[in-house]
């Protein structure tokens, strides 16, 4: 009978070291795994994706603006670098100016409004560039805010003052729509007309 024991110990034993050692591959397989999908972000919520923030940022006075779109410089007109003054804000402004009239019905009345405008940014060149792209989109939202205004809000200053609040929304709106950032801080008259 011992050798029927011996037969019966030797197998047991090495049964028992096949047992271990597949044990630790499937864990080493199964913990890669695991890992991986947690790479991955499968499980566990995994490593978060970092999005780059592409925002047009503001510019300091006297930065560089790696988007700026180039100026030529006409004759006539100051050339050369920009000189900024020690009070104010600490970025620099850069206007858009939309070329020709902007002309209306003004709402529940038979007057028109003829304005001339110009918008600023505080941001980078990028704002100005999306400025041209969409001025038609823009154009066409501007008219709409212009044609919703009545003669009445427009006969002080602080209905003007609200009728550039809003026509600034409006370019921010088109925008935010087209690019996913408005970027427009002030609308300002250069002419402006009511007959």
């Amino acid at each position: 009978m011992s050798d029927k024991s011996e037969k019966k110990a030797k197998p047991k034993g090495k049964g028992m070291i096949v047992k271990i050692v597949g044990a630790v591959v499937l864990l080493g397989a199964g913990g890669g795994g695991v890992f991986g999908l947690v790479k991955a972000g499968v499980i566990g919520g995994g490593a978060a994706e970092v999005k780059e923030d592409n925002k047009p940022k503001l510019i300091r006075k006297g930065e560089e603006d790696p988007f700026a779109p180039k100026q030529e410089s006409k004759e006539g007109e100051g050339g050369g670098e920009p000189v900024y003054g020690d009070g104010g804000s600490e970025f620099r402004t850069a206007y858009y100016t939309f070329e020709g009239e902007f002309t209306s019905n003004l709402k529940g009345s038979d007057s028109l409004i003829q304005v001339s405008l110009a918008a600023s940014t505080r941001r980078d060149g990028r704002v100005l560039l999306w400025m041209k792209e969409h001025e038609l989109a823009i154009r066409s939202a501007l008219l709409n805010v212009l044609a919703d205004t009545s003669e009445e809000e427009i006969t002080t200053i602080d209905g003007k003052e609200h009728l550039q609040k809003r026509l600034t929304a409006a370019i921010n709106k088109v925008l935010t729509d087209e690019e996913g950032f408005g970027g427009i801080d002030d609308v300002y008259f250069r002419s402006f007309i009511v007959q």
